[in-house]
């Protein structure tokens, strides 16, 4: 139905003109790629324009609550200010709200004067906006989504004859089904779009994965009841189930990467991956990318996209291993990423936003790496939020006969050796040596000797006698010992001050954060006020 204020009759030259225009507008729509549906709306929007002589021409989106209208395409006459793009239609016109929505009549109006007395506040809002006639008509409702065609005139009244309004309301009808068109390619698109990540996504999880069961073979569980590595495994248990980053020092073969494991799978991030990053055996020309990820083209070679470290760990924990060998070139755009959770691929300009938990490890002392300016401070507090070090195999001496039945026991099995007995001597040659290359030191002595027995009995044919003897490692603890005490008398002496003009750290030579990195070291705490 369709709501007339005086509406006007068109000669038939005009009607003929206005179906000529009507056909060839619509026949434009006959197979439009998707990505140009909204620039033919827009033009025919301008054609309607010109016809009808009119100021204002727009196809307008009823909202969700029905109560705003949304101008989704719109065409304006020359000099004509341009309307908001959301207006609240049941407010500012209630009258024709109710025809146009409630009704889904059109609505005709000549002149402002000819509206109604009911129509009194859309006579109003008519009048501010600078509207002297208006036809407004609803179009048919596709996916539950309300539309309306709208011409207004502004600089003139208008006689909008009805005989238009059917062949309108198909060429809007028109329209709404091209944007539909439109709207569900695109869905279509990004569908495929998201299926073609994850696709991407997982193959390259799968990747990182198998690279972290053939790093796992050695250390299948923690093997030690020695206090030291208790101390470890009650931090382990006081930070993993936080998201804050940690990071695992010691030296090397100590197991660091075997305590992130463990960090990771009693985190609330346990069913995400663990992506595994050795910083040191990265190529320097490549990190980079490895880490970030990089767009095809993004340098010569670069032939197709790559999903970087950071993005695969998405949800889950990623793991830097040996972080203090990372470029200092690299390290600001590392602490972006531990700071706003956002980078940018190799190539690409568009940000990525990542939630991730960081576990870092290093065998470096980092505190001097920062003095002597080839690790970035600012990073360094980033990374050491929550530490752990990795006591040494030398400083738990009693966990050695349970490594080496551990031990054992996986080497019968992989050499389909049956070795049952260790004998003490064996046992005490081993808690003599200072192993400088720790747990993965002792378990390539162990490996050797599986394969060499050719008994029941554990025989180790090598020399392991101490690349310091034990009594060399006695004189240094010993010297550990005096350093501790005087440390401890200047610390007295100043008042427990470190730094400044009559601080520790002067009276001593050294700087204020080698002090603190030795006091931790030695165990050196300050005493609590009684």
């Amino acid at each position: 139905m369709t709501k007339s204020i005086k509406a006007g009759r068109p000669s038939f030259r005009s009607r003929l003109q206005f179906e000529e225009l009507i056909s060839n507008l619509s026949a434009r729509f006959i197979r439009l790629p998707p990505d140009e549906v909204d620039r033919e709306i827009e033009s025919a929007l301008h054609r309607l324009l010109d016809f009808f002589k009119a100021d204002r021409c727009g196809l307008l989106q009823v909202g969700q609550n029905e109560k705003f209208v949304y101008v989704s395409h719109v065409a304006y006459a020359e000099g004509i200010r341009q309307v908001p793009s959301k207006l609240n239609l049941a407010g500012l016109f209630p009258w024709s709200y109710e025809l146009n929505v409630e009704r889904g009549e059109s609505v005709i109006i000549r002149s402002l004067s000819d509206l109604p007395p009911e129509a009194r506040l859309d006579r109003q809002s008519f009048s501010e906006m600078g509207v002297r006639s208006s036809l407004a008509i609803p179009l048919q409702v596709v996916s539950g989504t309300r539309h309306i065609i709208a011409l207004q005139s502004l600089r003139e009244e208008q006689a909008w004859p009805e005989q238009y309004v059917p062949r309108l309301l198909t060429l809007g009808d028109i329209f709404v089904s091209a944007l539909e068109r439109k709207q569900a390619e695109e869905k279509l698109r990004e569908a495929y779009a998201e299926i073609k990540q994850l696709k991407d996504r997982l193959e390259a999880e799968n990747i990182y994965l198998w690279q972290e069961i053939e790093m796992a073979q050695g250390f299948d569980d923690i093997v030690g009841r020695s206090d030291a590595l208790k101390y470890v495994l009650y931090r382990v248990g006081q930070f993993a189930p936080t998201d804050t980053t940690i990071l695992i020092t010691g030296e090397t073969g100590t197991g660091k990467g075997l305590i992130a494991r463990a960090i990771h799978s009693l985190s609330k991030r346990k069913n995400k991956p663990m992506i595994h990053v050795n910083c040191a055996a990265l190529p320097a020309n490549l990190i980079e990318s490895e880490l970030f990820g990089r767009e095809k083209g993004a340098f010569t070679g670069a032939q197709e996209k790559q999903i970087g470290r950071f993005e695969l760990a998405h949800q889950g924990t990623i793991f830097l291993d040996e972080v203090g060998e990372l470029p200092l070139e690299l390290q600001p755009k590392l602490l972006r990423v531990l700071e706003d959770g956002a980078f940018e691929r190799l190539g690409s300009p568009h940000t990525i936003k990542v939630n991730m938990r960081v576990i870092a490890s290093t065998n470096r002392n980092l505190d001097e790496d920062v003095m002597n300016g080839r690790f970035r401070k600012d990073l360094y507090y980033r990374l050491n939020v929550l530490p752990i070090t990795v006591p040494p195999l030398r400083q738990r001496r009693d966990d050695i006969p349970l490594l080496v039945e551990y031990f054992v026991k996986k080497l019968n099995k992989k050499y389909g050796k049956h070795i049952s007995s260790v004998p003490q001597d064996v046992i005490n040659s081993l808690q003599s040596y200072l192993w400088p290359g720790n747990v993965r030191e002792l378990e390539n002595v162990i490996e050797r000797a599986v394969i060499t027995s050719c008994d029941s009995s554990l025989k180790i044919r090598e020399k392991i006698e101490a690349t310091l003897p034990f009594h060399q490692e006695a004189a240094s603890r010993s010297l550990e010992v005096t350093e501790r005490a005087h440390i401890l008398k200047v610390l007295q002496e100043t008042g427990w001050k470190i730094e400044g003009p009559k601080g520790a750290a002067l009276i001593l030579g050294i700087n204020p954060s080698t002090l603190r990195t030795r006091m931790k070291k030695l165990g050196i705490h300050r005493p609590t006020p009684s």
